[in-house]
């Protein structure tokens, strides 16, 4: 992907998702203790790991994706990055952190429990940054292709965490399973 190419991928995501770099921010301050070893699921072209880089220096990416196209600049960003699906087995862990940034909502809700248990069994910590359900189409993301949102309350029950962030349809959820 090339810089203009990025810079145009990152207005479209702005303009879909009128408060996203705060989504991005409050999603790395969301995270309470330094990480070594981070998973990011959907890591895009790297905006999240960018972030949490300049937070953590010494922080280790591996980063998973479903669209190769956005893997190439990632991997400037990451320790590691890999072609696979969140539906997929996760890579082993232990993991510090895995961290998934408006990536969650492309799950069923059948498959956002498995992704969440998998998680549990793998990992000290969670974040998610994402779009909810607000109902009645309220809320200013607009998402093209196939979403499965559901409320805030939902997605921290199901992960075991708490919201500690939320702007319009967005939220950060923080679950720690040490």
């Amino acid at each position: 992907m090339s810089t203009s190419d990025e810079s145009s991928y990152l207005d479209t995501v702005r303009t879909q998702v009128p408060h996203y770099d705060e989504l991005q921010q409050a999603a790395v301050e969301a995270i309470p203790f330094e990480p070594a070893e981070v998973l990011e699921l959907g890591i895009g072209t790297g905006e999240t790991a960018s972030r949490l880089v300049s937070r953590f220096p010494q922080v280790r990416i591996t980063g998973l994706d479903s669209d190769p196209d956005m893997l190439f600049k990632a991997r400037e960003i990451a320790h590691e990055v890999s072609l696979a699906r969140m539906e997929d087995p996760l890579p082993d862990g232990p993991w510090d952190l895995i961290l998934s940034v408006l990536s969650v909502h492309r799950l069923t809700d059948a498959q956002k429990l498995s992704l969440f248990r998998r998680v549990r069994e793998q990992s000290k910590a969670l974040v998610i940054g994402d779009f909810v359900s607000l109902g009645d189409n309220r809320g200013e993301t607009e998402v093209p292709g196939d979403a499965y949102p559901d409320t805030g309350e939902e997605l921290a029950n199901w992960c075991g965490g708490e919201i500690v962030w939320s702007k319009d349809d967005l939220v950060v959820i923080f679950a720690d399973y040490r």
